[in-house]
C-alpha cells in the first residue's frame, strides 16, 4: 500500500485507500491508483477524437451523433463528413473550426467527431 499518494485535486497527503479506489477526505475526491497512473503516462498532449485519435489541421473527421445547431433549426446529421478542420484552443469544448456544407462556419466539440 502507497501511504505517499496525494489527492490529485487539492494535493492534500491524507488520501487513504478504500478498496480499489483512493480518497481525500478533504475534497471528497476518489480516483484509482491505475487511472492516476494513465494519466501521468499519457502521451503527446493534443486533440483527439472520441476513438482517442490525435487530430491536426487539415484533418478530415465525421460527425458521429446528431448535432443541434444552437440558434437554428438545423440539425448535422450523424455520418455527415467534414473536411480541411482547424483546431483552436476554446475555453467552451468547442476546439474544431469548420465549414459544413449546407450550414456554414461552426464550432464543434472533439469528442462527437471520430478521424475520417
Amino acid at each position: 500500500m502507497d501511504d505517499a499518494m496525494k489527492c490529485p485535486a487539492c494535493q492534500s497527503e491524507h488520501a487513504y485507500q478504500d478498496r480499489g479506489l483512493w480518497v481525500c477526505p478533504e475534497c471528497a475526491h476518489e480516483w484509482s491508483a491505475e487511472a492516476a497512473a494513465a494519466v501521468e503516462a499519457s502521451p503527446e498532449p493534443g486533440v483527439r477524437d472520441s476513438n482517442g485519435n490525435v487530430l491536426a489541421d487539415g484533418d478530415s473527421v465525421i460527425v458521429i451523433k446528431d448535432l443541434k445547431v444552437k440558434g437554428s433549426s438545423s440539425v448535422v446529421k450523424g455520418g455527415t463528413k467534414v473536411r480541411n478542420i482547424r483546431l483552436t484552443e476554446a475555453s467552451d469544448g468547442h476546439n474544431i473550426a469548420c465549414k459544413i456544407d449546407g450550414i456554414g462556419a461552426m464550432n464543434l466539440k472533439s469528442e462527437f467527431v471520430k478521424k475520417a
